[in-house]
């Protein structure tokens, strides 16, 4: 019986980033995928920063632009043309990525697909459907049916990425809490005959009449949506002649644009009550499914992916318990109520068909955009984790100054070459410290985030004299963010995970042990 450390069922974005992030972490992964080709249904438009820097983690940031571009604007109007809210996206948000990208996502598939292929260890098998899953102590025995016929496969995990209608979550038994959000849309993917020039790149018409959609699906795509209003049957909404009527609104029509594909969707809010038994787990859409007003489901699958794939490496090492998993969805699905929250809370404004509330939502936002005496700021999508593998000193109940919290990217510069973080010092546990790192441990503490991987990194201000050589790397903070971020948390040191959230931090040097000491408890506890 053949065995891999991994079997992911379903390969679509976030089946395919966590076979990457787990191969390049030199896991050997099997990938079972019901469709011969990608699945043909228009889906993800935009991603955030944090899901760049996760793409750039896979290592392929610099093959994705042919299929990528900023989103630059988002601009809600009302049904009478009034604008109620401008956006301009940040080119340089937080993450050292734009705050939103939009993307074709066949494109953005094919990359991580031919990504997947230069990795070794990665089988990835289609079309083939699971069937059942027959779990032991040490293994879970996959049976999967496909063109040869039915086999069985053995793996030490199995991710079930595969979608709302989750095979692998049905079989886990999971109840799933839905929050009752939902609407049919309308959503077609064209591609202009000619190049134009839309403006606003992005947009929302609130139009109690027929809430619509217009935004940008990548270089070259459009992408069109229309909700689905009182009165209207499903087959009727859904034909082709419906599709060309609405898209007329627009100026789209069969002389000047290609219909790529289009279908009708129906928006849930929803996460799955359990993500983890045993040894099989969930991801992405399987464990968690949102409205896509603020191009969050994708991003959030990307993140399910990042914090598993570290946490799955540890155990894999024998570097941590098993028990270390469990923290995946007391962090995860924690923090994914953040997303689903305020995508709900756009929808609530976009979908609006209720005459009378709609005027009374448009007079609010107008009072709220004459107030504003600068371009209009949106609630951040980047949100801190409250619980699971965080420094909690003295022992105290609550997370620690800055743990939690989002790591923030800057450029920075070793040895002559200048580049963002991640690029130029690397991935993974990261020790950044205003003084050599190496001076403040012990050997065993060292040998320890040795054994992680972890980078121990002193920063010092852009063009400052060259310290003397350490143990860990210097890097000369060209745009002040590390340095900045130790001042603000009044910090000796920072501590960040894999996934880029901060561990913890150190008061002063003399606690420098302590927090790594934590981490290490952490880790081996689970």
């Amino acid at each position: 019986m053949l065995m891999t450390d991994v079997l992911i069922v379903g390969y679509g974005p976030v089946g395919e980033m966590l076979t990457i992030l787990l191969a390049q972490r030199g896991l050997t992964v099997t990938a079972v995928e019901r469709w011969e080709t990608p699945y043909n249904f228009p889906r993800a438009v935009s991603y955030d920063g944090e899901a760049s820097r996760i793409l750039a983690a896979a290592g392929v940031a610099d093959r994705l632009g042919p299929v990528v571009e900023s989103s630059g604007e988002y601009t809600f109007k009302n049904g009478f043309g009034r604008t109620l809210l401008h956006v301009k996206v940040a080119g340089d948000g937080p993450m050292g990525w734009p705050d939103s990208v939009s993307f074709y996502q066949p494109g953005l598939e094919a990359v991580l697909a031919e990504r997947g292929t230069e990795l070794p260890g990665v089988t990835v098998l289609r079309p083939y459907v699971v069937t059942t899953l027959t779990e032991h102590d040490d293994r879970v025995e996959v049976t999967i049916d496909g063109p040869e016929g039915p086999q069985v496969r053995a793996a030490r995990w199995v991710v079930g990425c595969d979608g709302a209608n989750s095979f692998v979550r049905e079989h886990l038994g999971s109840t799933v809490t839905d929050l009752g959000f939902t609407h049919d849309w309308l959503v077609c993917d064209v591609v202009p005959n000619e190049a134009r020039e839309f403006k606003p790149n992005n947009l929302q018409v609130c139009d109690p009449a027929r809430p619509r959609t217009a935004v940008s699906a990548g270089p070259g795509h459009r992408r069109w949506e229309f909700m689905r209003v009182s009165g209207e049957s499903r087959e009727e909404f859904e034909s082709v002649d419906s599709v060309w009527r609405l898209l007329g609104l627009f100026d789209i029509t069969p002389d000047n644009a290609t219909l790529e594909r289009y279908g009708v969707y129906t928006t849930q809010a929803c996460s799955a009550d359990r993500w983890r038994s045993g040894r099989i787990l969930l991801a992405g859409d399987a464990a968690h499914v949102m409205p896509p007003f603020m191009g969050q489901g994708m991003s959030s699958g990307f993140r399910d992916a990042l914090n598993l794939a570290w946490k799955l490496d540890l155990v894999h090492r024998g570097l941590s318990d098993e028990a270390l998993l469990d923290t995946y969805q007391q962090e995860r699905c924690a923090h994914v109520q953040h997303a689903i929250k305020m995508s709900m809370d756009s929808g609530t404004v976009i979908c609006e068909t209720d005459r009378t509330a709609a005027a009374g939502r448009d007079s609010i936002m107008l009072a709220e955009l004459r107030r504003r005496t600068t371009r209009a700021r949106t609630r951040s999508l980047l949100e801190a984790l409250v619980s699971g593998v965080l420094h909690r000193p003295d022992g105290s109940v609550g997370p620690g100054p800055g743990a939690g919290e989002p790591m923030p990217q800057g450029h920075v510069e070793v040895d002559g070459r200048a580049g963002l973080f991640d690029d130029v010092v690397g991935t993974g546990f990261a020790l950044i410290c205003a003084e050599d790192p190496a001076e403040l441990l012990d050997a065993d503490a060292r040998a320890f985030l040795d054994s992680l991987g972890a980078r121990l990194v002193r920063v010092v201000p852009a063009g400052a004299p060259a310290p003397a050589a350490g143990a860990g790397t210097t890097v000369e903070d060209l745009d002040d963010v590390y340095l900045s971020h130790l001042k603000r948390h009044d910090a000796a040191a920072v501590l960040v995970r894999p996934d880029f959230y901060v561990f913890g931090t150190a008061a002063d040097p003399a606690a420098v042990p302590a927090l790594v000491d934590d981490l290490r408890q952490q880790v081996r506890r689970g």
